[in-house]
C-alpha cells in the first residue's frame, strides 16, 4: 500500500511539473510574440519623405527608438534562453528520476514474478493457506494471497504508467529543446537587423553633422515651442490646483457646519491653505497611484517612444542637448490619444494650430499634446482607454504622427515611463 501511495504522489508531482513546464514555454513565447508584433508594426513608422534637418532629426529619433525596442527584445530573448536552459536541466532531472523509479518498480515486479514462479501451483497456494494452525491464521493467509496477486497486478500497471510518463517527459524535453533552437535562430536574425539599423543610424548622424548650423537652429526652434507649451500647461495646472483647493475647502466648510449643528458649538477653525484635495479627489489619487507601472499607453496603435523624459544628448551630434518634460510617442496616421485612467477633462486648449488636453485624476494630471481634433471638452468625465482626440499627422513628412505626453502630480513633473505598462 505504501508503495502505491508513493507512486501516486510521484505521478501527481510529475504531471504538475509537466504542466508548469508547458505553461512556462507558452508564456515566454506569448510575451515574445507580443514584442515581435510591436516591433514589426512599428518599423513602418521609420519612413521619412523629407531631407530637411527637422525631418531628419525626427527620423533619427524614430530610428533610435526602434533600435531601443529591438535591444529590449534581444534582452528579453537572452533572458528567455536562460529560463529555457534552466527548464531543460529540470526536465532532464525529472526524466532521470522517472527512469530510476521505473527501474525500482520493475525490480519489485521481477521479485514478485520470481516468488510466484517458486509457488506457482494452486496446490502450493492451498497448502500455504490450509497449513495454518488457526482459523484466524488461515484468514490472514488467504487475504495475503489475494493482496499479493493485486499487488502484482498494480506493479504491472505501474510499469505501464511510468513508461508513458517517461515517453511524455521525453517529448516535453524535445519540445523545450526545439523552442530553444527557434529562439536562438530568432535572436541571430534580430541581431543582424539591429546591426543594419545601427548602420542606418550612423549614416543619418553623419548627414546631420554636416548641417550643424541648421541643426542648432532647428533645436532652438523646437525648444522655443516646447517652452511655450510647457508655460501654458504650467499655468493651467496651477489653475486646476487652485480649483481643487477650493473644492476641498468648501467640502470642509460643509462638514464643519454639520458638526456645529450637531454639537451646538463652534468647531476649531483651520487655515484655508490646509485643504488641498476633496474626499473624491483623494480617493481617485490613491487609485491612480496604485496603478503605477500598469497604466495603458496613451495611444491606440503601434508606437515607438522617440524621445524620453528629462535632459539627454543625441549620440554623435556635438552640442545637441534636449530637455523633455514628458515623452514623445510616434504612431501611425489616424491613431488616437486615449485616457490612461479614469478622470475629468480639466482643459482643452489650442496652441500653434494644434489641440492639447489635460485630464485630472485627483492630484495627478495627464497631458496629451499635438492633436488635430478633440473628442472631449472641458469638464467631461472620461474612463481608462477612452479616445480623447486624433493625433496630428504631418502630411508633408510622410504622415509622421507624434503624441507628446506628460504626467504631473500637481506641479511635480513625473517620468511617464515609470507609470506606463509596456509589452
Amino acid at each position: 500500500m505504501r508503495r502505491v501511495l508513493v507512486f501516486l504522489f510521484g505521478l501527481l508531482v510529475s504531471f504538475s511539473l509537466a504542466a508548469q513546464s508547458n505553461k512556462l514555454i507558452k508564456e515566454l513565447e506569448g510575451r515574445r510574440g507580443a514584442l515581435q508584433k510591436q516591433i514589426a508594426e512599428s518599423e513602418s513608422l521609420l519612413q521619412t519623405t523629407r531631407k530637411d534637418v527637422g525631418s531628419q532629426l525626427q527620423g533619427l529619433a524614430a530610428l533610435t527608438g526602434q533600435i531601443e525596442e529591438r535591444k529590449r527584445y534581444i534582452a528579453t530573448m537572452n533572458n528567455d534562453v536562460t529560463l529555457i536552459e534552466a527548464e531543460l536541466a529540470s526536465l532532464q532531472r525529472q526524466l532521470g528520476n522517472l527512469q530510476k523509479e521505473l527501474g525500482q518498480v520493475k525490480e519489485g515486479y521481477a521479485s514478485s514474478v520470481r516468488y510466484l514462479y517458486r509457488n506457482r501451483t494452486i496446490q502450493d497456494k492451498l497448502m500455504f493457506i490450509f497449513s495454518a494452525k488457526t482459523l484466524e491464521q488461515t484468514y490472514r493467509r488467504l487475504r495475503y494471497v489475494r493482496e499479493y496477486a493485486s499487488y502484482q497486478q498494480r506493479l504491472g500497471e505501474d510499469i505501464k504508467r511510468k513508461q508513458q510518463q517517461i515517453e511524455d517527459k521525453r517529448q516535453e524535453l524535445a519540445q523545450a529543446k526545439a523552442s530553444k533552437e527557434r529562439l536562438l535562430q530568432e535572436r541571430e536574425t534580430e541581431k543582424k537587423r539591429l546591426e543594419q539599423q545601427e548602420q542606418e543610424q550612423k549614416a543619418l548622424v553623419n548627414s546631420l553633422r554636416k548641417k550643424q548650423r541648421s541643426l542648432q537652429g532647428e533645436i532652438a526652434r523646437q525648444r522655443k515651442e516646447a517652452d511655450r507649451l510647457n508655460a501654458r500647461i504650467d499655468r493651467l495646472i496651477a489653475e486646476e490646483i487652485e480649483k481643487a483647493r477650493k473644492r476641498a475647502a468648501e467640502e470642509e466648510r460643509r462638514e464643519a457646519s454639520k458638526q456645529e449643528t450637531a454639537d451646538k458649538k463652534l468647531p476649531e477653525v483651520k487655515p484655508l491653505e490646509a485643504y488641498t484635495l476633496s474626499r473624491a479627489d483623494r480617493k481617485l489619487s490613491g487609485n491612480f497611484a496604485d496603478n503605477r507601472g500598469r497604466l495603458p499607453m496613451p495611444v491606440n496603435a503601434p508606437y515607438i517612444i522617440t524621445s524620453h523624459y528629462g535632459q539627454y544628448t543625441v549620440p554623435g551630434l556635438r552640442g545637441v542637448k534636449l530637455d523633455n518634460k514628458g515623452i514623445d510617442i510616434q504612431t501611425r496616421p489616424g491613431a488616437q490619444a486615449c485616457a490612461i485612467f479614469n478622470g475629468k477633462v480639466a482643459a482643452v486648449f489650442r496652441l500653434n494650430g494644434l489641440l492639447n488636453i489635460l485630464v485630472r485624476h485627483g492630484s495627478y494630471i495627464s497631458v496629451y499634446c499635438n492633436l488635430s481634433s478633440a473628442l472631449v471638452k472641458a469638464d467631461d468625465t472620461v474612463t481608462t482607454g477612452q479616445p480623447l482626440g486624433v493625433i496630428f499627422s504631418d502630411k508633408s513628412d510622410g504622415g509622421r504622427t507624434v503624441l507628446h505626453f506628460q504626467l504631473r502630480r500637481e506641479t511635480e513633473k513625473l517620468n511617464p515611463e515609470h507609470w506606463l505598462k509596456r509589452f
